[in-house]
């Protein structure tokens, strides 16, 4: 069939436009402020973008519109529909679906789907189970929400059957989102995928401009736990509360905990050097470049999940030892008069905090961390954690913060930490901040879920004129 995807460049939708071309379909697309790295991957594999959403590409006559869940009703200050497409295919009857939707009905059905749900290290926790998976040679489909630097594209199919003989279904890996579907669905995307392998990897609050609060998105929980089989497994943080509480609302499968319960999977020894226990019994060693506890916790999620489908926890240890992480997590951009560079997408004050303890851990007391951040989640946009931005920075030296688009007054809310933190409206103000402060030995980290007007780049070459 021929699909048109609204908002193609998101990284779901950019996923799903590259499983189905990869599918044999044809592919074509629309989106508006296009960024690297998914603009990237479609045009390489040969999917037309179209700027905008305008209603001529009504034109088109795909067989099926997949809506994005970028795409709404909303009307201009004129009056005028914000995404006129959208309006041209209601008005005309055309057919259309979500994303997620499309997916469970041309991707997922018939295979052992394994989803990864969770506030924080969904994307980092996919790619690791879908590494494990690759490495014990099962040829795993995978829809990512980034960049897997060891496969290097968002999403592919995978083998249309499971190698090495026993149960035939291929294994899909996919990020589970509980942000809603689209528009006209406004259940979480995860619910669509049916998986037989669920993990739980932890949950707090956020996305504040759909859930009024943390007990709305654990009932969404709850609701992914329901499409679990009995024959299926839930592996689930041991010790978050929230998660226990949506367990408790019924769960039907086996459950493996992970972090702190001897009777599951848990960890003993530095995050980049620990041994893995299962039912207290050691069962691997993982030995990598990454730091940060919540990284060893991503690891043993993604080791109990891969267990549901016949990876040794030995195996899956030794695979991870070889990971090499995501684009945009803690990623070197670049080192420039001896100041490293590093982009991360951290978008909530608890990722921003994690990113920061990790780092810390890693570089150690002694060197200084500048952490560069933009508030551009919705959540963050709308202020409902802002007084939670001076305990996610404590781990930085020095603090700027970019304010364009914010109805609150960030400077108020950062005013606990004195003059550590600075903030500016622009890019450009924001570098040259930045700039008489960085000093030789100094780290870098550029926080944001956008591409932050490639203030990397920018960082860097004004670092090496400075120099």
């Amino acid at each position: 069939m021929h699909i048109h995807i609204l908002g193609i460049c998101g990284t779901f939708m950019g996923g799903v436009a590259a499983l189905a071309r990869e599918a044999g379909h044809k592919v074509t697309g629309c989106d508006s402020g296009v960024y690297p790295p998914m603009s990237d991957q479609l045009r390489a594999l040969g999917i037309e973008l179209i700027e905008g959403f305008g209603a001529d590409q009504l034109a088109l006559q795909p067989d099926m519109y997949v809506v994005g869940n970028v795409v709404s009703r909303a009307r201009l200050d004129d009056g005028s529909p914000k995404f006129p497409l959208m309006e041209a295919i209601l008005d005309s009857g055309a057919p259309y679906t979500s994303g997620p939707q499309w997916l469970a009905e041309h991707v997922l059905q018939g295979r052992h789907v394994l989803a990864v749900a969770g506030t924080h290290g969904k994307t980092t926790t996919t790619s690791m189970l879908t590494w494990i998976l690759e490495a014990a040679g099962l040829q795993p489909g995978f829809l990512v929400g980034g960049v897997p630097l060891d496969f290097g594209v968002s999403a592919r199919l995978g083998a249309p059957t499971r190698p090495g003989g026993g149960d035939p279904r291929p294994v899909f890996v996919i990020e589970a989102d509980e942000y809603d579907t689209a528009f006209f669905d406004k259940r979480s995307k995860f619910v669509h995928y049916r998986p037989r392998t669920a993990v739980l990897n932890n949950l707090e609050f956020d996305h504040a401009d759909i859930f009024d609060d943390l007990a709305a998105i654990e009932r969404q929980f709850h609701h992914l736990v329901r499409t679990v089989p009995a024959s299926g497994r839930v592996v689930a943080n041991g010790v978050e509360e929230s998660l226990t509480r949506v367990l408790h609302q019924g769960c039907w499968s086996e459950v493996v905990r992970f972090g702190a319960a001897i009777d599951g999977m848990r960890a003993e020894g530095d995050p980049s050097n620990f041994e893995v226990l299962y039912k207290d019994a050691p069962a691997g060693r993982v030995q990598w470049g990454l730091s940060g506890v919540h990284n060893q916790m991503n690891a043993l999620a993604a080791i109990a999940a891969a267990q549901h489908v016949g990876v040794a926890p030995a195996e899956a240890a030794q695979a991870l030892s070889r990971f090499q992480n995501v684009k945009r997590r803690m990623e070197l951009r670049g080192t420039a008069a001896g100041i490293q560079v590093y982009d991360d997408f951290a978008h909530h004050p608890t990722a921003i905090r994690t990113t920061l303890d990790g780092l810390r851990q890693q570089v150690g007391a002694q060197t200084r961390i500048l952490a560069v951040f933009e508030p551009r989640s919705n959540t963050m946009k709308l202020g409902t954690m802002k007084s939670q931005l001076p305990w996610s920075l404590e781990s930085a030296d020095l603090a700027f913060c970019h304010t364009a688009g914010l109805d609150w007054d960030a400077a108020q809310a950062l005013a606990p930490m004195g003059a550590r933190a600075q903030t500016a409206s622009n890019i450009d103000s924001l570098i040259a901040q930045v700039l008489q402060a960085a000093k030789a030995g100094d780290v870098i980290v550029c926080m944001s879920n956008g591409g932050f007007g490639g203030i990397h780049d920018k960082l860097l070459k004004a670092l090496t004129a400075r120099n």
